[in-house]
């Protein structure tokens, strides 16, 4: 079972939504077989780490680029996160 919802669109974008009561130990580290454009679309308090740097606050309209084989993972909020996904 995921730490998610997600609709994939007609155009292979991703909306993933992580709820407010999900546990801690579920959002683990991980890395992904294609590079990603993540975009903030709604969310409070939440933080995305890379692997040997320190977490950063993601804000509302962020974009993010995490390249393949990059380990990585996001830090409980204070409210759900909703977020775009865009593989290439």
């Amino acid at each position: 079972m995921k730490p998610y919802q997600e609709v994939i669109d007609k155009d292979n974008s991703r909306l993933r939504e992580f709820k407010i009561d999900i546990d801690n130990h579920e959002l683990v580290w991980h890395k992904d077989e294609k590079d990603r454009y993540i975009t903030i679309l709604e969310g409070k308090e939440w933080q995305f780490q890379k692997d040997n740097e320190l977490p950063l606050t993601l804000q509302k309209g962020d974009i993010i680029f995490i390249p393949k084989e990059t380990y990585h993972r996001i830090i409980k909020g204070s409210s759900n996160l909703l977020i775009s996904i865009i593989e290439n």
